[in-house]
């Protein structure tokens, strides 16, 4: 690891975990939280969050197959239609430069999200870009996860 930003700036640091809080007790299904987290995390290239968040999603009961085809969600008929409009609700909030979020984009969530879900699933994708961008440039070890123990913390 470059720099150890949990050190170098605790507050910060609490200040990221506060929010991951908020997503976590946002009543969104947790297993669409980690199908998210994983999205963002291909799409911004985090080895580290990838790694942390298959390890995560698998030990939740996802199943393999659906995660080897993440990246191709659109093309796999194994999730959701609310799993689709959050994927790409991810990834146009991910790839904001220049795309937006069209009308009919917007719209497809809402038909599958409360104005409440939407804003918490729009914050479950803020706090894992924000991940992200601090895991690739100070560099935690991929592979070195170890998701919590069933039960544990």
């Amino acid at each position: 690891m470059r720099i150890d930003y949990r050190k170098a700036s605790p507050g910060a640091f609490q200040a990221m975990l506060g929010l991951e809080s908020h997503v976590q007790s946002s009543g969104l299904e947790h297993p669409l939280i980690e199908l998210i987290k994983t999205r963002v995390s291909q799409l911004n290239g985090c080895g580290y969050c990838i790694d942390m968040h298959t390890k995560d999603a698998l030990a939740a009961g996802e199943t393999g197959q659906r995660l080897h085809l993440l990246a191709a969600w659109r093309e796999a008929p194994f999730y959701t239609p609310r799993e689709r409009a959050a994927l790409a609700w991810a990834e146009a909030l991910t790839l904001i430069a220049g795309r937006h979020v069209p009308d009919e984009l917007y719209a497809e969530a809402r038909r599958h999200f409360s104005e409440k879900e939407l804003v918490d699933l729009t914050i479950a994708v803020i706090a894992i870009n924000g991940w992200n961008r601090i895991a690739i440039p100070f560099q935690p070890e991929v592979g070195s996860y170890q998701p919590p123990a069933a039960g544990g913390s």
